[in-house]
């Protein structure tokens, strides 16, 4: 992934439905206090703070949000590189969400509970950047 240098603010702006542009609004805010940086626009519309950089096994190598989101239609993407397994107790008390191999997938924020999402993108942040990533997020989570 690359940064893109568009601005974050004028991609928000343009963020619809209102609900989604909404919920990135608060995502905004908790990351930038979680992180104590500012966002930047990473290609495929993703928004993140700070970065990180992988390896996998097979020699693939790049650099990534090391916290992120992605305002979609349908939803709201999180990504948290690191997998979802070292989370798996919190995310069963988060509220309605959908997940993948890496990402959560949140319609609306307003039925979750934000601590416990604070949580959970909090030590996936400070995980990331502790050094670098060797895992692929597929592999379950747990070291």
């Amino acid at each position: 992934m690359h940064k893109t240098g568009q601005d974050v603010a004028e991609f928000v702006a343009g963020v619809a439905p209102a609900k989604r542009r909404r919920d990135a609004e608060t995502l905004l805010a908790m990351l930038r206090e979680i992180t104590g940086l500012e966002p930047e626009m990473w290609n495929a519309g993703i928004i993140g703070f700070g970065d990180y950089h992988y390896r996998y096994e097979s020699g693939r190598e790049g650099d990534a949000g090391a916290a992120g989101f992605a305002p979609r239609k349908a939803s709201t993407v999180l990504y948290l590189p690191d997998g979802l397994g070292y989370y798996a107790d919190r995310l069963d008390r988060l509220g309605p969400h959908r997940s993948g191999v890496g990402c959560l997938y949140l319609t609306d924020l307003t039925t979750l509970d934000l601590d416990v999402l604070r949580d959970v993108l909090a030590e996936s942040f400070a995980r990331l950047t502790g050094g670098t990533y060797t895992k692929r997020a597929r592999e379950g989570g747990t070291e």
